[in-house]
């Protein structure tokens, strides 16, 4: 395993944890994975893993990426979103979080 897919694991398992403890169901809770500064290489790890939402903060650097990765994940454009940069991340992002 991966050290990104036993990341994940980690993450996955304290979130089923505290889900439980909440008296919640984890499978309600919406895990974003947060690329920023990451390769292409490790986002693909990261899906392999399991991993089906990706946010980003900042939009040049997103749309490095989206070509590779595509709808193959939601993109979570997340954080500060400056007015100039809003028709960039209409292109790839499905939520924003801003």
């Amino acid at each position: 395993m991966s050290n990104i897919a036993s990341n994940v694991a980690a993450v996955r398992a304290a979130i089923a944890e505290a889900a439980r403890e909440a008296g919640r169901r984890p499978e309600e809770i919406r895990l974003v994975a947060v690329t920023k500064g990451r390769t292409v290489e490790e986002i693909r790890e990261a899906l392999a893993a399991g991993i089906t939402d990706l946010g980003e903060n900042r939009v040049q650097e997103a749309m490095q990426k989206y070509p590779a990765i595509g709808k193959a994940a939601t993109w979570h454009m997340i954080g500060t979103l400056q007015t100039n940069k809003v028709e960039q991340a209409l292109q790839f992002a499905d939520l924003i979080h801003s």
